[in-house]
């Protein structure tokens, strides 16, 4: 809730526009309500059901996800570090690694199966924002920009680069069924 709460505080100097309109308020004021919503359900359910126990913190999610996400701000965009800059990967590599580092928040993660889903998702994000919101995120790495010839379209590209990752998930989901389906049989 008192995140919620900063987190509205922080942005109260801007506009949140309207429904048609939005401002660059709208959206974290709109997230920031959902958070307080869920905290103030969860304050709600503790006074219900005060005999529900909480379990203990557990490191590797609280490792992982936000690893995951620092990887992603400091991959999808050159970032300076002072000492370094990191290279702008654009969505296509720093997608799928950082749902890879993320998705190794469960002890039940599999490789296997993180790859396929993380590929068919960043084809989701490439189209959605790319192609269809037009949306100024950096697809393909940065090196890349002047290899791609002159005459293809921008809109093109970000559909060719979603097929493959459809095609190259689709492929690498077929093993990770496959193995699902021999360990349900085993057990």
């Amino acid at each position: 809730i008192a995140l919620a709460a900063f987190a509205w505080w922080a942005v109260s100097s801007l506009n949140a526009g309207t429904m048609r309109a939005m401002g660059p308020a709208m959206m974290p004021k709109m997230l920031a309500g959902l958070l307080g919503l869920c905290g103030v359900l969860l304050v709600a359910f503790g006074i219900v059901k005060p005999d529900a126990r909480v379990e203990g913190l557990h490191l590797r999610p609280a490792i992982m996800i936000p690893l995951g996400l620092v990887v992603f701000a400091l991959t999808i965009r050159p970032f300076d570090l002072g000492f370094m800059v990191t290279p702008g990967l654009g969505i296509a590599i720093a997608g799928p690694l950082a749902m890879l580092i993320g998705g190794q928040a469960s002890p039940q993660a599999r490789l296997g199966e993180l790859v396929p889903l993380s590929l068919f998702l960043t084809a989701f994000c490439i189209i959605l924002f790319g192609d269809l919101l037009n949306l100024a995120i950096p697809v393909y790495p940065l090196a890349l920009q002047d290899r791609i010839p002159a005459g293809w379209s921008h809109h093109g590209i970000l559909r060719l680069i979603a097929a493959v990752y459809v095609a190259v998930g689709a492929l690498t989901a077929i093993p990770a069924f496959a193995a699902a389906r021999r360990e349900r049989a085993h057990d």
